[in-house]
């Protein structure tokens, strides 16, 4: 299955596109995500520690599966004050 990573600012500078396609097997979770990522663009590897995963508006863990055509957005936290 493909699915669609939407990359924050931050880790979209560490990428070759903000938005990546990704092909995973069937019942892949978002988990298969950051390690393909890592994987295929290893200057991500370190900034994907800290990345949330965000999929239709809401947080999700990283054990969720996923379906095909998803998009998944992967946002660094920040700190205000």
């Amino acid at each position: 299955m493909i699915v669609r990573i939407r990359l924050g600012s931050t880790l979209a500078r560490l990428a070759p596109a903000p938005l990546v396609k990704l092909e995973l097997p069937a019942g892949a979770t978002i988990e298969d995500v950051y390690a393909g990522l890592a994987s295929r663009t290893p200057e991500l590897g370190p900034a994907l520690a800290s990345a949330l995963p965000v999929v239709g508006g809401a947080h999700v863990e990283r054990s969720q599966a996923l379906s095909p055509g998803e998009e998944i957005a992967l946002l660094t936290p920040v700190a205000g004050g």
